[in-house]
């Protein structure tokens, strides 16, 4: 099927760090018929001036400004103003093969599938000690981001037909943690898999970047959905649990800077559960 437009929406908040390899490795994309529209959520670091600098490096780059609402909001209002017929949706920290897109949306252009997803996402930092921490603790090779074994259908959308995407209304925009499986619930169908489609992503490698991704896990409907699951948490992520799970997993792993992560890691969790019975806000 011939290529058709396609439109990279990406929210942004405070990405100074790592919005230029992200900008650099979508300038380098083998598939041509593209557009890029960033969506700042309010940022108040040098993002902005960064990405302004970066228009004369892509053509066909679009930025969007919304105060601090979400990245739910962002993809929405990103969606809104894209002129593409596929959407891709990315975050400001990864970076991409230079076959990413092409790889991505080929079962779409061949009409096999409404929309995709890709396994093949790597860790760009796997010899960062607190990397590796954040892989031992989801069971994970340090060199991936998503296990071999994951299944061939995801609930997360990397790329869909913006038909189907405007059809049902977009992302959900509650900002929870979980807002990009929004559209496979409303849709009825998860995603499926496109072969190749290779792109990188950061593990946090600081124990403050740690308990700022655990506060933000700490949103995932699974963790604080329902009453009975913010209980659950509540004791799961407790400071006994954690002691004994970072000593198990320390010990196993030969790995003593776990119990450090562990209990970073199950704090931020943990006080995003005790807040969400007070009504905290969703969205960071």
């Amino acid at each position: 099927m011939k290529n058709k437009l396609v439109s990279v929406i990406i929210p942004i908040y405070n990405e100074e760090e790592v919005i230029e390899n992200c900008l650099e490795s979508l300038a380098k994309q083998s598939y041509k018929d593209l557009e890029v529209i960033l969506v700042d959520d309010g940022s108040t670091d040098r993002t902005l001036e960064i990405i302004r600098n970066w228009k004369f490096e892509i053509g066909n780059l679009k930025l969007l400004e919304q105060k601090h609402m979400g990245p739910g909001v962002a993809r929405n209002l990103g969606a809104s103003e894209a002129n593409g017929d596929i959407l891709v949706f990315v975050d400001a920290d990864m970076a991409f093969d230079k076959n990413f897109v092409k790889d991505l949306v080929k079962p779409i252009l061949d009409g096999k599938s409404i929309g995709t997803f890709s396994k093949n996402e790597f860790v760009t930092n796997k010899d960062n000690i607190w990397s590796i921490c954040w892989n031992i603790n989801r069971n994970l090779p340090a060199d991936r981001m998503i296990g071999k074994n994951y299944p061939n259908s995801a609930p997360v959308f990397r790329a869909i037909l913006k038909d189907k995407f405007l059809k049902v209304g977009g992302f959900d925009t509650d900002g929870r943690y979980t807002d990009d499986w929004s559209l496979s619930r409303k849709l009825g169908i998860e995603s499926t898999l496109a072969l190749g489609a290779i792109y990188y992503h950061q593990n946090p490698n600081s124990p403050r970047e740690i308990w700022k991704q655990a506060r933000w896990i700490g949103k995932n409907e699974f963790i604080t959905g329902t009453f009975l699951r913010k209980a659950r948490s509540f004791v799961l992520y407790s400071l006994p649990f954690s002691i004994i799970v970072g000593i198990c997993k320390s010990i196993i792993k030969v790995q003593p800077r776990f119990l450090i992560f562990k209990l970073v890691y199950d704090l931020g969790i943990w006080i995003s559960v005790v807040k969400s019975f007070f009504g905290e806000s969703k969205f960071m």
